[in-house]
């Protein structure tokens, strides 16, 4: 059966057991340029660091010494110290870049660029771009296989998944999702890709060996019109069994089964959820409400919401830092 929590999501932080482990969540505030780090441990925001224009996409390096920022209007990518809130230099982008993902060796940051139709590829250590690669209409959902083998790129107006070799620079399919797709994630052990559409309201998993469609997710939330069910970021749990869903306006964030694909669970969240970042321990999930400029932190064994942390204006991608 699926269940609808409707659950206050601003009780005071005594009313539950909190046990995660120490960590951060950096969420990107669009319309305040800036970062909140909100400790993981206390849920509480305990630091505010500034960046170039709508910062959007953000990700850390595998150690954790470097964090990314797509600072869209600025159209860079700026490198700051984590340690210490100092942007150390910037990266050629492309125009208004809004995702990316790293390679698993660190070495190339791949890069969507919404307005020119391309993905761009920047050496990280050399500070320079190495390739730029022709995709569909407005580029935005990013996601790199385990093995740094391929990238997908997902191009929101051409309603395509684009599928890229990465050793060749070159695109090798190009596969049909629903309309505008937004986000794409490969699972765990490689063997699919989920592609979510925010106004075709679906998910789309595709089998990674044969680039074909394995299922197609649909959502139905009781008392929520179907045009406002919107997927956009999602995140799996570390052993394969669940994904948890952004619905954006519906204000709800769907649990997934990822063997049967059946919807499991609707979770009541802040207004217009975009991403989400799991704590270092993966118990708990948070979630980035842009309109009601906060995050929902989800209790993820009893999905549940626990909390709501006010960030900035308009927060947008969440990072974890352990």
């Amino acid at each position: 059966m699926r269940r609808i929590r409707h659950v206050l999501v601003a009780l005071p932080i005594a009313a539950f057991p909190l046990v995660a482990a120490a960590g951060e969540i950096w969420v990107t505030n669009e319309k305040d340029d800036d970062i909140s780090v909100i400790d993981t441990a206390t849920l509480e925001v305990i630091r505010t660091i500034p960046t170039g224009e709508r910062p959007r996409g953000i990700i850390f390096n595998s150690d954790h010494s470097r964090v990314y920022i797509c600072a869209s209007d600025s159209d860079s990518v700026e490198v700051m110290d984590p340690a210490t809130g100092e942007i150390l230099h910037e990266l050629p982008s492309g125009e208004d870049p809004e995702q990316f993902v790293l390679a698993p060796d660190d070495k190339h940051l791949w890069i969507a660029n919404e307005d020119d139709a391309v993905t761009t590829v920047v050496d990280v250590d050399s500070r320079e771009v190495v390739a730029q690669i022709n995709v569909g209409i407005e580029p935005e959902g990013m996601a790199v296989s385990a093995d740094g083998k391929f990238v997908v790129t997902t191009s929101e107006t051409t309603n395509m998944a684009h599928w890229i070799d990465t050793a060749a620079m070159k695109i090798v399919a190009n596969t049909l999702v629903d309309s505008r797709p937004r986000h794409a994630e490969f699972t765990g052990d490689g063997k699919e890709l989920w592609v979510s559409s925010e106004i075709g309201g679906s998910v789309t998993v595709f089998d990674v060996a044969t680039r074909s469609e394995k299922a197609k997710i649909r959502f139905a939330i009781t008392g929520v019109k179907d045009d406002l069910i919107q997927p956009v970021g999602f995140k799996f749990t570390p052993d394969g069994k669940t994904a948890f869903v952004a619905l954006g306006p519906a204000n709800h964030v769907a649990v997934i089964d990822m063997k049967t694909f059946a919807v499991e669970d609707y979770i009541l969240v802040g207004r217009r959820v975009w991403h989400m970042a799991f704590s270092p321990d993966q118990t708990q999930l948070f979630t980035t409400n842009g309109v009601s400029g906060d995050v929902t932190v989800i209790d993820v064994a009893e999905r549940q919401a626990l909390k709501s942390i006010k960030v900035g204006r308009f927060p947008w991608g969440a990072a974890t830092r352990p």
